[in-house]
């Protein structure tokens, strides 16, 4: 098994513990040492005080003028010494000779430390190791009425007693230290439960992992990915999003508000509404895409949106296409079963001897049929375009619609790709089919195609109840359909060669009271 991490909020605790401890255990004995050398100066100062006091004593000068100093000044630098709380007050001769002490035994020894400075007159304190062990001390010189120096007092507090007392104060400072240490150690641990919370448990490695792998294959899959903010902003795109929404690669959209960013308006509209979509078709610019929309939450709350793309331009045009394809193909097989039942009415008649009659219900279908094959053969010359009018005459013709080709219709030379010119023309033709659907007869459909003034010309006219106008306005801009469900992207497609080609459309009433769409596209440009 992998070894366990430990998680981001597990380390950020630990080393918040580790941090604070070292912090409250320095700053505890920082406080200690200052109160330790506190302690010691309050001590130094005590001593000299006191070993002043004791050297300016009329009764210390006269018993050093006297023949046994010892038995009087034992006496009085005792009580001193129990009174102040020293630990020691010897009186000497220069000589370093000893006449009190708290030990009998060492009266009349010498002096054990440093009192040069004291002979010379100077009163100073020392820290030296003597028969008590080492001690905080001051020498003070005595002087007589002449200023001689005729002897020398040393009081002292032994460093255990400093410790002592030092050590009697330390409850106090660990009183305040401890609660120091535990408010941190409560504040870290409080902080490491909110972003364990927030880093759902997950150590530095395996976020750092995660964000290769996810930025990866954010940017690598083929679909456009966009995530919004609660407030409009966007959060992230990537690779793809950028590609189908027209935008450069390096252009600043992240934490943009969307109304900042040039983005096609469809899709400006569907991120700006904050709706939820599944497969809608929008148009983006030449492109017609396939959004799908969705408001992220985690536990209730709001996170933002994210939106995907899908391209399927080509997809759609296909499918347009192969609508066309099945159309004739249902035309064919119409035209197929009304073809036998006229051949078996003409062998009918054959059979009961009125091969006259036979004659020309045979004539007369097929001359009407090559009348609108020699009309459209003749006026164009596109090969696919003349094959599309074909389809969709007969296409017509099964919906019980009148397909007219106008007369002044002609077309020698195509100057579009032949992909673009049945777009546009299949497209109108189409719509103009489904407009007229359900209308009283007569039905017609009227279509011209043709060259006017150095532009290709694209008209069609319908019948039916016509185009609001309320709704001319968007009826290429946001790829509007005839259709009933509003789905449909024929005009979509057709603004997509408009736009290509440097084109215009233009949208009104036909002479029989329904719609008349008009698409002009240059031709020089069409053709360079």
């Amino acid at each position: 098994m992998a070894r366990r991490q430990w998680s981001i909020a597990g380390q950020l605790f630990a080393l918040q513990a580790v941090v604070v401890t070292l912090l409250v255990l320095a700053g505890a004995a920082g406080a200690f040492w200052l109160a330790r050398s506190d302690a010691r100066q309050a001590a130094q100062e005590e001593v000299l005080a006191v070993a002043q006091t004791v050297a300016r004593s009329p009764d210390v000068r006269a018993a050093l003028a006297t023949a046994d100093p010892a038995s009087i000044l034992q006496p009085y630098a005792e009580s001193t010494r129990l009174a102040t709380g020293t630990d020691f007050v010897v009186v000497m001769a220069p000589d370093r000779t000893r006449f009190s002490h708290p030990t009998r035994e060492l009266i009349g020894q010498p002096f054990v430390g440093e009192i040069g400075p004291a002979l010379a007159g100077q009163p100073f304190t020392v820290t030296n190791v003597g028969t008590l062990g080492e001690s905080v001390r001051a020498v003070v010189p005595v002087y007589d009425d002449q200023r001689r120096i005729v002897g020398l007092v040393s009081v002292g507090i032994t460093t255990s007693a400093i410790n002592r007392k030092l050590l009697g104060q330390l409850p106090v400072l660990l009183g305040f230290a401890a609660p120091a240490l535990a408010l941190a150690a409560t504040g870290s641990w409080l902080l490491s439960r909110r972003l364990r919370r927030q880093t759902h448990g997950l150590g530095p490695a395996q976020m750092t992992r995660m964000y290769e792998y996810y930025d990866a294959v954010l940017h690598s899959v083929r679909e456009g990915l966009v995530v919004l903010t609660t407030d409009r902003r966007v959060a992230l795109i990537n690779d793809e999003g950028r590609r189908l929404l027209g935008l450069d690669a390096d252009a600043p959209v992240i934490d943009q508000p969307v109304a900042g960013i040039d983005l096609p308006p469809a899709v400006a509209e569907l991120l700006g509404s904050g709706r939820d979509a599944l497969d809608e078709p929008v148009v983006a610019g030449d492109r017609v895409l396939v959004a799908n929309q969705r408001i992220t939450r985690f536990e209730g709350a709001v996170l933002g949106t994210v939106l995907t793309l899908r391209d399927q331009t080509e997809l759609r045009s296909l499918a347009s296409e192969l609508d066309s394809v099945r159309a004739l193909t249902e035309a064919l097989q119409a035209q197929t079963h009304e073809s036998a039942n006229r051949l078996h009415t003409v062998l009918t008649l054959v059979e009961l001897g009125r091969p006259d009659e036979a004659v020309r219900l045979g004539t007369r279908d097929l001359a009407l049929a090559q009348q609108l094959t020699d009309r459209v053969v003749g006026a164009v010359t596109e090969p696919a375009l003349a094959a599309l009018l074909l389809g969709k005459s007969a296409q017509a013709s099964e919906r019980g619609v009148d397909l007219v080709i106008e007369p002044d219709c002609r077309l020698d030379d195509s100057p579009l790709p032949t992909n673009d010119l049945l777009t546009v023309v299949g497209n109108l033709i189409d719509n103009a089919l489904e407009a007229v659907a359900g209308t009283p007869a007569p039905r017609r459909v009227r279509v011209f195609v043709g060259a006017v003034d150095d532009e290709l010309v694209v008209r069609v006219a319908d019948s039916g109840p016509g185009l609001a106008p309320d709704r001319v306005q968007d009826a290429f801009r946001r790829g509007w359909s005839t259709k009933s469900n509003g789905r449909g992207l024929g005009l979509a497609l057709i603004g997509q060669v408009i736009h290509r080609h440097g084109g215009r459309s233009e949208v009104g009433r036909s002479d029989d009271g329904g719609s008349l769409f008009t698409v002009r596209l240059p031709v020089v440009r069409a053709r360079r």
